[in-house]
């Protein structure tokens, strides 16, 4: 059974109420664009933490040394096991996470500086990893928001044997940030981290449960004073404050900036706007695309089955587990062809199952041909803008893992997401005229580039060349490219200064609020019919844009609570319906237009009623300070409510309060 029920509906425009504190996080809120928040009292840095699928990074900024976009800026070096017993400090910590056996390495061998640890992160667990791969936990971020499992249980290394413990995605991703916490904890003593401002990156196509798992990920590894930042806004911001002030100089009114995000984990796009106001010029971001797992790791799979079948022809056949481990080999020889222009080959190795693991193993080579070869022309191929990502039907029984992107044609995403998105200047103020008649596709003005695939000059030309294609097209003038950014440290030098500015009251602010409209699903009311159920309709609980801390109430429409026995709380988000208000009700819709989010199946407490009964209750909701959606239904007449939080705890939000 549906959790709501339609009872009436009065049409009456719903009332704005105070926004209330946040029970998600101590977060800080994002205000509206050119006014900032109160500083924190007592922070000297502003910290920005890159949580990255294959590297993680902090930078900061000396709050007390810095003066609005001219800033005091550092990258702290992690330390971190690159061998057992030794210890390195340098920029990016690896997101991988090594599980040694209780025999496997001394406590010596594992220490770092303060104490040993039971577990291994960064550089020594990636290479440790890849010649026993069981042991081996990656991509925790994107296990972190795949809906289709529980993220709190022990489930990595997915592909584990019994005898090696796992742990969850959220505890991982905690590893992570309890590294970079002691990291800089031994540095800046001076500075203990639970007084300074931190703000965290995650991916702008997260949905509020992803959001609510990494605060809750960052409050266990004893973050404080946190704010989420959406890595595609975090990235412009860096590239703002490398300009050094001059940024205003390379953009004007009505530019369209693309951020392509290409890192380990997955692809993120988003759209934003420069507006002018009152002489000043604004930035507010306009759209994001879709959560589209596609990115490093595919390509490393890509890499290894290619190096694979050029040793099946040497008469070398690797089995599964032999194949894993040549694609963290893979993973490394990319990086240092992509790195160093003067390699042209990587030697690579891949380890042997039997007794003798020298002799045994198996060397071939990854050349800097192979890997552009696959690279450009397999993840970057030139496609017309009305090539949309193909689909293939699945199999019926099927591994369990994370939910891959079937088409691994980045440019092809990049073309339905443009498409998508044609219309989405129609209802800004100062911009809707901008968009040619006739258009297919949103024309991009700026293109500013991230992630660590995108640090090959071959992969950055043949998006442009792509993208300038579509736009010679419909006669418009190519897109620039705006450049100057670290592609490795862009998000967390970008997070760290947005944290200054946000509480230091100078420098601009990118405007966002909710990057998609979100909905409820409401079971209509009529008789039972055989083989049919109930239609469903959406009721819009927050429009696209809704800032995060604030809170709308329907008061004069009722529905009905279904309360005591198990019911299913459905919600879906939207992406494209960019116009409809809190209390538009959808009776139908395409699959363009509504996705389905991740359902909520819960036991609402009775207090005091039937099992079964349906209470009259009017809706309030509410955007988190860190986006999560909260809804909470109110018996008309009544004193108490009903609280669910869309998040996906082991045992669902949802609590009745007077």
């Amino acid at each position: 059974m549906n959790m709501f029920a339609s009872i009436a509906a009065s049409g009456a425009a719903p009332q704005a109420a105070p926004a209330a504190d946040s029970l998600a996080a101590a977060t800080q809120p994002q205000g509206a664009a050119g006014q900032v928040d109160a500083p924190s009292a007592g922070a000297q840095f502003s910290i920005g933490i890159d949580l990255g699928t294959t590297h993680c990074a902090l930078s900061y900024v000396n709050k007390t040394a810095s003066d609005g976009e001219k800033v005091v800026q550092g990258v702290l070096d992690i330390p971190q096991l690159t061998a057992p017993g030794s210890v390195e400090a340098t920029p990016l910590l690896p997101s991988f996470l090594y599980l040694p056996h209780e025999s496997e390495l001394t406590e010596a061998e594992r220490s770092l500086p303060g104490a040993p640890v039971d577990f291994i992160t960064g550089e020594f667990a990636r290479s440790r990893g890849a010649a026993t791969p069981i042991r081996l936990v990656s991509s925790a971020k994107s296990w972190l928001c795949h809906p289709g499992v529980d993220r709190r249980a022990g489930i990595l290394p997915a592909d584990a044997p019994e005898e090696v413990s796992r742990i969850s995605p959220l505890t991982a991703s905690t590893r992570y940030l309890e590294h970079l916490r002691r990291a800089w904890e031994q540095a800046h003593p001076e500075a203990p981290f639970e007084q300074q401002d931190i703000t965290v990156t995650i991916p702008a196509s997260f949905d509020p449960a992803a959001r609510e798992l990494t605060a809750e990920a960052c409050k266990a590894a004893g973050f404080a004073n946190l704010t989420l930042l959406e890595e595609p806004q975090a990235a412009l911001y860096s590239w703002i404050q490398a300009s050094g002030g001059q940024w205003r100089k390379q953009v004007r009114h009505g530019d369209i900036i693309l951020v392509v995000d290409v890192g380990g984990g997955t692809t993120d796009l988003s759209l934003i706007a420069v507006l002018e106001r009152e002489g000043n010029l604004e930035l507010q971001r306009i759209a994001v695309g879709e959560h589209i797992l596609l990115g490093g790791d595919n390509m490393d799979l890509a890499l290894a089955y290619g190096v694979a079948r050029k040793l099946a022809t040497e008469g070398k056949q690797l089995d599964a587990w032999q194949t894993r481990a040549l694609a963290h080999g893979c993973r490394a020889a990319k990086e240092q062809l992509l790195a160093d222009a003067s390699l042209q080959s990587v030697p690579v190795v891949v380890p042997s199952r039997g007794s003798k693991l020298i002799g045994g193993s198996i060397r071939t080579e990854v050349t800097k041909d192979e890997v552009l070869a696959m690279l450009v022309e397999g993840f970057f191929p030139k496609v017309a803008v009305s090539d949309k990502p193909k689909t293939r039907a699945r199999g019926a029984l099927t591994q369990l893992g994370l939910p891959y992107a079937q088409d691994a044609a980045v440019t092809r995403h990049l073309a339905a997401f443009l498409s998508r998105q044609v219309h989405a200047l129609a209802e800004i103020e100062g911009l809707n005229g901008d968009q040619i008649d006739g258009s297919t596709f949103l024309h991009p003005t700026a293109i500013l580039f991230n992630g660590g695939v995108l640090k090959a000059p071959q992969i950055e030309q043949r998006i442009l060349e792509v993208i300038n294609g579509w736009l010679d097209d419909e006669a418009c003038e190519p897109a620039r490219l705006l450049d100057g950014a670290n592609l490795d440290l862009a998000v967390a030098r970008g997070a760290a200064y947005y944290g200054h500015i946000a509480t230091s009251g100078r420098g601009v602010r990118i405007r966002g609020g909710t990057a998609q409209s979100y909905y409820v699903g409401v079971e209509s009311n009529m008789p039972a019919i055989p083989g049919m159920e109930p239609p469903l309709s959406a009721l819009c609980l927050a429009p696209f844009g809704m800032e995060e801390g604030t809170e709308v109430a329907l008061p004069d429409e009722e529905f009905g609570l279904v309360v005591g026995e198990p019911v299913r709380l459905r919600f879906f988000g939207s992406s494209v319906r960019r116009t409809d208000q809190v209390g538009t009700m959808l009776d139908f819709w395409s699959p363009e237009e509504l996705v389905e989010l991740q359902e909520i199946e819960l036991n609402l407490p009775a207090a005091g009623r039937a099992a079964g009964e349906v209470v009259p209750v009017t809706l309030e909701a509410r955007v988190t300070d860190i986006g999560t959606l909260e809804l909470n239904a109110v018996p008309v007449g009544g004193s108490e409510r009903w609280k669910v939080e869309f998040d996906v705890r082991a045992e669902t939000s949802a609590e009745v309060a007077d």
